[in-house]
């Protein structure tokens, strides 16, 4: 018969699942705003350019052509 107290502990995971869906959305996140910065030149704004406007000096802040 085994000893019950020399069981081995169950293993914990190294990331917790909270943790993880947290950094999920946060790269989630990141990546619509790396979108809207860079690349959408206009197109999910309803009245023409003015995403373009607002993200105009991020974009040349980030080194990306926009004109």
């Amino acid at each position: 018969m085994s000893n019950p107290t020399s069981a081995r502990p169950l293993r914990q995971p190294a990331v917790s699942a909270r943790l993880l869906w947290t950094a999920l959305a946060v790269v989630a996140v990141l990546a619509l705003l790396t979108y809207l910065v860079a690349f959408d030149q206009g197109a999910v704004s309803r009245n023409g350019m003015f995403l373009h406007e607002l993200m105009h000096d991020g974009r040349h802040l980030l080194g990306v052509p926009c004109h």
